[in-house]
C-alpha cells in the first residue's frame, strides 16, 4: 500500500510530531489514531524474543513471555555460515510476527576490543569483515519477514564500565577500518530499518547527537535511509540529537524531551522540516511492519530445533589428542560439572530469553551411553566443596575417560559491568587439575561469552568451545561429543594465553576517556603481526575428518583497483567421514604504503564435503579488499604495489598463497613544506628527480662547494645511499648543512609543490 506520508505529516499537530519521536513506554511507539497511525511493539530479539507483556523495564527484573533462546552471537558468528545466519533471522523474525514485534534489537555487532567486555556474549567478533557479513545475513532473514533489526551499538561501545558517558578516543582511520565497517556492510548488503547509537561519547561527543556520525557517515556516506533510535537512556540533550540525525528516543521521557522539541520549533531554535523529516522516517518504517502484518503460529517446538542445528554449526573442537573424541557408547565417561545438569547458555541482561524449555548434555547423551555423572563443582558460583569434589575424583577414576563440564557463573559475565580477570572459578581450575592427576583421559566442555585463560592446556586431551549454546546447547555439545554430529565451527576471536597479552590491556576501561592506542591492531590483526603465541588464533577449529586445500586460482594477478578478482581454491575431505570446512581468505599488504596488520580476513566459505569429494570454493575480492582509510584523502586508498592472497584454515595455518601487483590510479596529496623530509621526496615519482638535485648541492655543499666535489658527488650518488644518508633530513636543515639561504628554500618549496600539482607540465 502506498501512502502520502508527507499529507499525513502536515496533519499532525507539532505536539504530535513531537511525541512521535519519543517512546509511549519501554517497548512502544506512539499511535495517532485519528490519521490512522498504529502502535507498534520493539522488543530485544539478537538472539531470541523478550517480549514483556507488562511492566517493561529493559534489563529483564520483570518476566517476558516464554519464547526460544538462539545461540548468542559469541557462538553463531562461528559459524563463518552466512546460509545458517540468513535462516536464523528468518525464524526470529517468523516469531516477532507471531507476537506483533514490529522491530527486533538487534544484531549487536560491536567488536571485540577486549575478553573483559562483560557484554561480548552479544556480540559477534574481533573481525570486521565477518561481524559485518555475519550481522547482514542475520539482518536480511529477519526482515525477509518484514520485521526490522536495529543494528546495534552504534558505534565504539567496548566496554561496560562507565558505558552512559565515557568517551571512546579513537582515530578516524581505526574507526573506519575496526569499529565501523561491520555497520557499513549492514546498510550496504542489507539495509536495517533501524540503527540503535550507543550510548558512549566519540572522542568527546555523544553519539546520540553527533551529526558527523549519524548523518555525515551513517546516512551520507553510507546510504542508510531507516531511522535512528537511542539506546535505552542514552539522549543526551534531545533537540541537539534531533539535529543530528537521532530521530527516536527510547524510552519515553514523560513528555519532558518532547516539550524540549515543540519550544526549539516555536523559538526557532530548530527547524520544522528536520523533525518532520524524523516523523517521516519513524512512519516510513511503522508502515513497512504494519502493512504486512501476518499472524502466524509460534512454532517453538520447531524453532528449538533450529536452536540445536545453528548450536552443533557454531561449537568449536580446539583439542582432540589421541582421538578421544567421539566418545562410543561403549567407554564408561564421568559427566562432571554443575553445568552437564544445568547448562549456562545465554548471557544476563536485556538480552535475557525466558525459555520454554531448556535441553542439558547429560540427559542429551545416546540412550545407550554408560555415564556417571558428580556435579563435582557448583555452576552457579564459585565454591570448593570437598565432599562434591571427592564424589568427582572417585567417577573419574571408575571411568574411562571423563567430560568436566567448566564455564563462567552467570556473575562472572554481564550487561551492565566487565570482568576483572580472564580466569575461570578457582574451584573449577582446582578441581580440573586434581581429576588430571588421576584421569588423563579427560575432556573440557566449556560454557562462556568470552574466552578464558587455559591453566590445563596441555595436560586435557580434549577441549570443546560451547560458548553459550542457547537453549538447546547440552543436546548439540552430547551429538559433538558421541559423534552424532562433526563439529565444524571455527573461532571468531583468538583466544590469547593470559589477559596481558591482549592489545588493549593498559588502555581498557578506565574513566572519562578511554584511549584506543592500539589503533587498527586488535585482535588476530595485533597477535599474528607481533608473532605472539596465542592458545588458539583466530579462524581456528577441528573437525573429525580432515582437509586438503589444492589448485588457488586467481583470475587477475595484474588489476586495477576498478577490477574484481575472483580467487578460488579446491577443497578435498582426507577423511573417512562428512564433515564441513571453512575456507579462509586473508590478504597481506606488501607496498609499505602505510602500516598495516601483517594480513586481513577479506573472504570465507563453508562447504560441506563427503569423504573423498573435492569442491571448488570461490570468493572474490574489490578495491576495498587491498585498502586502508585514508584520512587525508577521506577515502579508502588501495597503493599500487605487491599484495598476497593467503587461503588458510585459520589465520596461522595459511595453505596456499599467491602475489598479485595491484595498479592505482589514486593519489594521496602531498603537500611540501620547510619539515618535508628529502626521504619523502625521493618517495613521489613526480618529486624524485628534484630531490636527486638537491641532494647533488647539498652533498658538494658538504665537499666544500668544488666544482670537482660537486661532480664527485654527482656519479656518488645512488638512490640506496641517498635513502639511507637523507631520509629524515627536513628542508629546513639545507640552511644549516648546504649553504641555503630561508628565502631559497621556500621559492624551492613552491616549485617542487607545482611540480607535484602538475608533473605532465
Amino acid at each position: 500500500m502506498k501512502r502520502d506520508l508527507k499529507k499525513i505529516i502536515s496533519q499532525m499537530t507539532l505536539e504530535e510530531k513531537a511525541g512521535m519521536c519519543s517512546g509511549l513506554d519501554f517497548w512502544h511507539l506512539k499511535s495517532v489514531e485519528r490519521l490512522g497511525i498504529p502502535e507498534v511493539m520493539v522488543s530485544d530479539g539478537p538472539h531470541g524474543l523478550r517480549k514483556q507483556d507488562d511492566k517493561g523495564d529493559h534489563l529483564g527484573m520483570n518476566d517476558s513471555i516464554k519464547a526460544v533462546c538462539f545461540p548468542p552471537a559469541a557462538l553463531s558468528a562461528c559459524s563463518f555460515d552466512r546460509s545458517l545466519m540468513e535462516a536464523m533471522g528468518e525464524t526470529i523474525g517468523r516469531e516477532a510476527q507471531a507476537n506483533d514485534v514490529s522491530v527486533v534489537l538487534g544484531p549487536a555487532v560491536n567488536i571485540k576490543r577486549s575478553p573483559l567486555c562483560g557484554r561480548n556474549f552479544e556480540y559477534y567478533s574481533e573481525d570486521p569483515y565477518l561481524a559485518g557479513e555475519i550481522a547482514a545475513a542475520f539482518i536480511n532473514g529477519v526482515q525477509s519477514q518484514h520485521v526490522g533489526t536495529s543494528i546495534k551499538h552504534f558505534a565504539a561501545n567496548n566496554q561496560e564500565y562507565h558505558r552512559m558517558s565515557n568517551s571512546s578516543e579513537a582515530d578516524e582511520r581505526t574507526l573506519r577500518e575496526i569499529y565501523f565497517p561491520a555497520f557499513e556492510t549492514a546498510v550496504k548488503k542489507a539495509q536495517p530499518y533501524t540503527f540503535m547509537c550507543s550510548y558512549n561519547q566519540i572522542n568527546g561527543t555523544f553519539a546520540s547527537e553527533n551529526k558527523w556520525l549519524l548523518t555525515d557517515v551513517l546516512r551520507n556516506d553510507w546510504g542508510f535511509e531507516g531511522y535512528v533510535m537511542s539506546d535505552w537512556g542514552a539522549v543526551n540533550d534531545r533537540v541537539k540529537g534531533l539535529e543530528a540525525g537521532l530521530d527516536l528516543e527510547m524510552p519515553g521521557s514523560n513528555g519532558t524531551n518532547d516539550a524540549l522539541i515543540m519550544e526549539a520549533v516555536k523559538n526557532g531554535t530548530l527547524k520544522e522540516e528536520v523533525l518532520d523529516q524524523a516523523v517521516e522516517r519513524i512512519l516510513n518504517i511503522i508502515y513497512k511492519y504494519a502493512d504486512h502484518r501476518a499472524p502466524q503460529e509460534f512454532t517453538m517446538e520447531k524453532d528449538h530445533e533450529e536452536a540445536r542445528r545453528i548450536a552443533e554449526e557454531s561449537m568449536v573442537l580446539l583439542k582432540n589428542a589421541d582421538q578421544i573424541l567421539p566418545l562410543k557408547t561403549s567407554e564408561k565417561v564421568a559427566f562432571v560439572g554443575g553445568f552437564a545438569k544445568k547448562p549456562r547458555f545465554q548471557g544476563g541482561g536485556s538480552s535475557h530469553i525466558n525459555c520454554f524449555k531448556i535441553t542439558n548434555a547429560l540427559e542429551a547423551v545416546p540412550a545407550d551411553a554408560q555415564i556417571i555423572y558428580a556435579e563435582g563443582f557448583p555452576a552457579n558460583k564459585d565454591l570448593y566443596d570437598e565432599k562434591l569434589a571427592a564424589e568427582a575424583l572417585q567417577a573419574a577414576k571408575a571411568a574411562d575417560k571423563v567430560v568436566i563440564f567448566a564455564g563462567l557463573p552467570d556473575s562472572f559475565e554481564s550487561e551492565g559491568y566487565d570482568r576483572s580477570h580472564m580466569r575461570l572459578p578457582e574451584c573449577q581450575n582446582r578441581l580440573i587439575g586434581e581429576i588430571l592427576e588421576v584421569q588423563p583421559n579427560t575432556v573440557i566442555v566449556l560454557h562462556n561469552g568470552s574466552p578464558v585463560e587455559m591453566p590445563w592446556i596441555n595436560n586435557v586431551k580434549g577441549i570443546l568451545e560451547a560458548y553459550l549454546g542457547g537453549q538447546a546447547g547440552g543436546a548439540a555439545v552430547a551429538n559433538i561429543l558421541y559423534g552424532i554430529v562433526n563439529p565444524s565451527g571455527k573461532l571468531a576471536e583468538t583466544i590469547p594465553v593470559k589477559l596481558a597479552d591482549n592489545p588493549s590491556y593498559l588502555n581498557f576501561g578506565g574513566g572519562d576517556k578511554v584511549e584506543y592506542r592500539e589503533g587498527v591492531f586488535v585482535g588476530y590483526r595485533y597477535y599474528d603481526t607481533k608473532q605472539m603465541e596465542v592458545a588458539y588464533p583466530f579462524g581456528y577449529g577441528l573437525s573429525y575428518t580432515t582437509f586438503a586445500y589444492s589448485n588457488l586460482q586467481i583470475s587477475n594477478t595484474n588489476p586495477t583497483e576498478k577490477d574484481t578478482i575472483t580467487v578460488s581454491v579446491d577443497v578435498t575431505n582426507t577423511g573417512s567421514i562428512a564433515g564441513k570446512e571453512i575456507v579462509q581468505l586473508y590478504v597481506k599488504d606488501m607496498t609499505a604504503s602505510t602500516t598495516r596488520p601483517e594480513k586481513e580476513l577479506k573472504g570465507f566459505e563453508k562447504v560441506q564435503l563427503a569423504p573423498g569429494e573435492t569442491k571448488t570454493v570461490t570468493m572474490e575480492l574489490d578495491k576495498r579488499s587491498f585498502a586502508w582509510y585514508n584520512t587525508e584523502l577521506h577515502d579508502w586508498y588501495a597503493a599500487s604495489g605487491k599484495y598476497e592472497i593467503l587461503i588458510g584454515a585459520s589465520s596461522r595455518d595459511i595453505r596456499l598463497s599467491e602475489t598479485i601487483e595491484l595498479s592505482s590510479s589514486q593519489v594521496i596529496p602531498m603537500h611540501i613544506h620547510m619539515n618535508t623530509t628529502l626521504g619523502e621526496l625521493f618517495n613521489n615519482p613526480d618529486t624524485k628527480e628534484a630531490a636527486k638535485e638537491l641532494t647533488s648541492r647539498y652533498l658538494a655543499a658538504m665537499n666544500g662547494g668544488s666544482d670537482t666535489a660537486s661532480e664527485s658527488a654527482a656519479e656518488a650518488i645512488t638512490e640506496e645511499m641517498v635513502a639511507a644518508m637523507t631520509y629524515s633530513m627536513p628542508l629546513r636543515s639545507l640552511c644549516s648543512f648546504g649553504g641555503f639561504s630561508r628565502a631559497e628554500i621556500q621559492e624551492m618549496i613552491d616549485k617542487l609543490q607545482a611540480i607535484y600539482s602538475n608533473p605532465l607540465k
